[in-house]
């Protein structure tokens, strides 16, 4: 029977409180925060990541059969675990993911910086994340924004320099557990069609493109999320 694994990103809280519907809708199914996120220190490489999840998943008796769901930097952990430990993930499902560093506007990163010593532009910074989450009903982005609060915005700059030193090009061909994208096309970012990048790259992935959704489709469109994750379920 599959384990579903939820591995979240520096956005939508920067928590797995992001992935509250589908919680609600796969009792069982198992969500940590990662380290820096609030507790402990915010790891360097996208590989120290994976290993951390690994080791804690190895803890509590999870060692195969794992069905991972990650979005940005989570959906690099995954993408990561599924390549290193083949044996152990039997599906995946990524959303707002790039296979090769992201480009990013100029002052993205130190504006997160500034945002940590400028009471000014800490508000502004959790403007910004409101902004981001304009697809999310108001009641779970206001519980996202008090997670945003909690982690802070050095956290999640040092998550983003994370995601742009992530490159797997070379290694995606090796990738064997099925593959479902999920895109949000209508980012209020227009990040480049990252994930189209990778669906041409792995025969037989399937790619989503969701309307009304944009950095975080599992908290914009659950239910068309959710459904795609009982698809890799085995």
């Amino acid at each position: 029977m599959s384990q579903l694994v939820f591995i979240h990103g520096p956005g939508a809280g920067g928590c797995a409180e992001g992935y509250h519907h589908q919680m609600q809708r796969f009792p069982g199914s198992l969500a940590p925060d990662l380290p820096g996120h609030l507790d402990g220190k915010s790891m360097s490489t996208v590989e120290d990541y994976t290993e951390w999840l690994r080791g804690w998943l190895h803890k509590a008796g999870h060692k195969q059969d794992l069905v991972m769901v990650g979005f940005t930097l989570g959906a690099c952990v995954a993408l990561q675990y599924a390549l290193d430990y083949p044996g152990e993930v039997s599906g995946l499902l990524l959303m707002t993911i790039a296979m090769r560093p992201k480009e990013r506007q100029p002052g993205s990163l130190e504006f997160r910086l500034n945002a940590a010593k400028d009471p000014a532009l800490h508000q502004e910074w959790l403007d910004a994340m409101r902004h981001a989450m304009m697809f999310i009903d108001d009641d779970l982005t206001e519980k996202l924004i008090g997670c945003h609060e909690k982690v802070g915005p050095i956290s999640q700059y040092n998550d983003l320099v994370t995601i742009d030193n992530f490159d797997v090009r070379d290694r995606i061909g090796e990738l064997k557990a099925p593959l479902t994208l999920v895109r949000g096309v209508d980012d209020p970012g227009k990040p480049a069609e990252y994930e189209l990048e990778i669906h041409q790259a792995v025969p037989g992935s399937k790619y989503i493109k969701l309307e009304q959704a944009g950095h975080f489709p599992m908290a914009e469109r659950p239910d068309d999320v959710n459904k795609a994750i009982e698809e890799l379920l085995v």
